[in-house]
């Protein structure tokens, strides 16, 4: 997934521990309620845009 957000220009995200156990309660839910594995992606992709900011890294654009 890391590789496929890079190539689509979307901030990428990596499932930490914090974020493992919603992760995989997502997954299971996924038919039923997509917005929790939404929801969980979408946090974890605002930790790594913290790293990016912190680390003074753009995000560039094709």
């Amino acid at each position: 997934m890391f590789k496929e957000c890079l190539a689509n220009n979307i901030v990428p995200f990596i499932i930490d521990e914090k974020h493992r156990r919603f992760y995989y309660n997502g997954l299971e839910e996924w038919d039923n309620d997509r917005a929790f594995l939404m929801g969980t992606c979408i946090s974890a992709q605002d930790v790594f845009q913290e790293w990016l900011d912190h680390f003074n890294i753009k995000k560039k654009l094709r």
